[in-house]
């Protein structure tokens, strides 16, 4: 699988061109910790290798093209305290390249220039061309690997072309393939299963914390991690759509919504679902939350290949437009920006926010969340619901369609 991916990421790139991309390393958190390891998505995306310190060196010479993998030897004393990690020949298996090609990381620097100077023309041809996942500059944050890279192989070789990959990689991983796919729906899997948890033990004087913390446990029997940092908002919490303190005791007569999902190797769930704290739901929080479920439901029975990210956004936004209208929330159209204020959705893979093409068409195999919703700070009521989509030829497919969201199935369930 991964070989494919980088045979089709060099087509897109130029003939005499490398292509780096580095796995990273786990930043220090304090004096004898670092934070837990994340693997640089791109990276993992192109060689299945989830470990610290490694290089992918991908030639598209003028006679051939191949891929080479640099990483650190195994060490024994590391080995006895934080375990072995991959071997060459690990390496090798999972990513697709040839053992011989996988080589000490200590020789990279060695090999780019002996690459790129004369002495290497016979086996790849003139290098005039050199990719790198290249993220954008952020202003008091030190340089990343690729960008320190960039500047050594421009001090070096003036003559270089340095470019960014990104638009590439966004390009290919847009597409999910079928691992893709069950990988996700195994994410929204274990999601759901927290969030019947949730819904059997959310009552009044419970902590939002204690709900995370519910959700959590889930997550923990199942070998997953929360893909982003769990949103548990109740009453007028609900209307600051990344709030995180998760602090407030839960009161009778409000609403909590959960903003949340599984990660599981590596591939996310992304899933709101706003429940009654006492398990029924008022009159007004009902007609409310009716408006939100309706366009959630709609956009996903309009959702096809082929529309724009815009047209998706402005499709979800007229509905809640004419439903607030009926609510009494607004006259005018504009009028809704005070109640809704971020976008219909996003891509989903392995980032949560998932890179993609934003202002090109939607293409088949794409997978989308779609979450409206509506926040009424007055009413101390928010309310989002969110659905994992995958766009088919045809339409699209409800990957989360078992988690439920129908204000009888709810009722009947908390009733439980």
């Amino acid at each position: 699988m991964f070989n494919q991916r980088r045979e089709q990421y060099l087509k897109f790139v130029n003939q005499g061109s490398i292509s780096l991309l580095f796995s990273g390393l786990a930043p220090q958190r304090s004096q004898d910790d670092n934070y837990p390891f994340a693997v640089n998505r791109n990276f993992y995306y192109l060689t299945g290798i989830d470990q610290e310190n490694v290089v992918c060196l991908m030639i598209k010479g003028e006679t051939k093209t191949q891929s080479f993998i640099f990483m650190d030897p195994i060490d024994p004393l590391k080995v006895l305290w934080d375990g072995a990690g991959f071997s060459f020949e690990e390496a090798a298996k999972v990513s697709g390249v040839e053992v011989s090609a996988v080589k000490d990381i200590k020789t990279l620097d060695s090999f780019i220039t002996q690459l790129l100077s004369t002495s290497r023309r016979a086996v790849f041809g003139d290098i005039h061309t050199a990719y790198l996942d290249l993220d954008r500059l952020t202003p008091n944050l030190p340089d990343s690997k690729a960008q320190t890279y960039a500047k050594f192989l421009t001090s070096l070789f003036p003559f270089i072309d340095i470019k960014p990959n990104q638009n590439i990689l966004a390009r290919l991983r847009t597409v999910k393939n079928d691992v893709e796919v069950e990988a996700i729906k195994k994410a929204i899997n274990i999601t759901k299963d927290g969030i019947n948890r949730l819904m059997s033990t959310l009552k009044p004087g419970e902590t939002e914390y204690g709900m995370e913390a519910e959700f959590n446990y889930v997550l923990n029997k199942n070998r997953a991690t929360p893909a982003f940092g769990t949103i548990a908002a109740t009453g007028a919490n609900a209307t600051t759509l990344h709030y995180r303190d998760n602090d407030a005791t839960i009161k009778d007569g409000e609403l909590m919504l959960y903003d949340l999902g599984a990660c599981r190797d590596l591939y996310s769930a992304d899933i709101s679902r706003t429940l009654p704290v006492n398990g029924k739901f008022t009159d007004r929080q009902k007609a409310i939350y009716e408006v939100v479920l309706s366009c959630n439901k709609k956009t996903i029975e309009w959702l096809k290949p082929g529309i724009t990210m815009a047209e998706f956004n402005q499709y979800g936004k007229d509905i809640l437009i004419e439903g607030a209208k009926k609510l009494g929330l607004i006259e005018k159209d504009e009028e809704i920006l005070k109640y809704y204020y971020h976008s219909l959705g996003h891509y989903l893979g392995l980032d949560i926010h998932d890179v993609g093409r934003y202002s090109e068409p939607i293409p088949v195999g794409a997978i989308i969340t779609v979450e409206p919703g509506l926040y009424i700070a007055e009413e101390g009521i928010g309310i989002r619901i969110e659905d994992d989509v995958l766009v088919t030829e045809d339409g699209c497919i409800n990957l989360s369609k078992d988690i439920i969201k129908e204000v009888k199935d709810i009722e009947a369930f908390m009733a439980k």
